[in-house]
């Protein structure tokens, strides 16, 4: 919706007026209190529309939902590197989810695999293609487990704490984002609490859940999705070939099955709540040099070609017969670069 010329007209005229109005013709006391008061008026009828007041100050679902998605997809094809399935079913799932106008439960995406494949990344990015301040969005929730859930003796006040805390802010934002890291340590049970807001309820307490977003990071069945990488690479198979159905079954039940998972034996997966479980495949020695490439353009430097094979060839790489995967994936790219660099 685009402002009424004429709130334009109004605010541009009791600008000028001052220059226009005759010496002495008013009290200048009193035209500069007409002049505040109804400038003041026509200021607060301006910034009303909400999509100006979003310039101003940040609203909950802030993009539109078509800008949202698009700018989802491009930033997964320029940043996210080997990981074909994360950034077709993120897209996808996103996407969809925002254009249904009649969600019957919220999103649920759970990220699985080694630490570096990307998944605190792709949430940023998810959170980023939504809010513009991203993580910093005061719509954007993370809980980091051994941070905010430490003692297993007081997992009892952990779940209330975080019920209170999903509640209280899907009341103030419909489409708020709640993240979820270290899965795999956080304490069994804890996580069950959240699962009247996952389900089909179309109301709870007179509050609906079905605009939010959940996502769950966790290093939980990684073994299984590489077992599968591996598979596929020894009988001469691409890469690109692996398809979800070829993981997310044998992934869940791992997942579920896992004694050090804060999914084991949950509630959200026995009954379905999760819509997604997405693998990242672990990255080869290809992967991490297009890291190195785009964290040294992100600095402002031009690539040099020696230090990007050095880099790579500094990371440690698993099985130890193929030597296929790096075993930290791109997490250390970073601080790499600030040894061969003069930052």
């Amino acid at each position: 919706m685009k402002p009424r010329r004429g709130v334009l007209r109004a605010a541009l005229a009791l600008v000028l007026l001052p220059l226009l109005t005759p010496t002495g013709a008013v009290e200048p006391i009193s035209l500069g209190l007409a002049i505040a008061g109804a400038a003041a008026s026509a200021l607060t009828g301006f910034i009303s529309y909400p999509r100006l007041y979003c310039y101003f100050r940040e609203c909950c679902l802030h993009r539109h939902d078509r800008r949202a998605a698009a700018a989802l997809q491009e930033n997964l094809d320029k940043k996210l590197f080997g990981q074909h399935l994360v950034n077709k079913v993120v897209v996808k799932a996103v996407r969809g989810f925002l254009n249904n106008t009649n969600a019957k439960k919220p999103l649920a995406l759970s990220l699985h695999g080694w630490t570096g494949t990307g998944k605190n990344f792709v949430s940023k990015i998810v959170a980023e293609s939504i809010y513009k301040r991203g993580l910093q969005s005061k719509y954007v929730h993370q809980f980091v487990a051994t941070l905010h859930f430490p003692h297993a003796h007081s997992i009892n006040l952990y779940k209330d704490q975080l019920q209170s805390w999903i509640r209280g802010n899907v009341s103030i934002c419909p489409r708020s984002i709640f993240i979820f890291d270290e899965m795999d340590k956080m304490h069994a049970g804890l996580i069950d609490s959240i699962k009247p807001f996952l389900d089909y309820y179309e109301l709870l307490d007179g509050v609906s859940y079905r605009q939010a977003i959940f996502i769950f990071l966790s290093n939980a069945g990684a073994e299984k999705i590489t077992e599968v990488a591996l598979d596929f690479w020894r009988n001469g198979r691409r890469r690109e070939d692996i398809q979800l159905t070829d993981i997310q079954n044998a992934l869940s039940v791992s997942v579920f099955n896992n004694k050090n998972s804060g999914f084991w034996h949950s509630t959200l997966i026995d009954r379905n709540l999760i819509d997604y479980f997405i693998p990242f495949l672990p990255l080869e020695y290809k992967h991490v040099k297009m890291c190195v490439r785009v964290e040294i353009e992100s600095r402002g430097y031009t690539v040099d070609e020696d230090i990007v094979s050095r880099i790579a060839d500094e990371m440690t790489y698993f099985p130890r017969e193929e030597r296929i995967y790096s075993d930290k994936g791109c997490k250390t790219v970073d601080a790499k670069l600030d040894y061969y660099y003069d930052f």
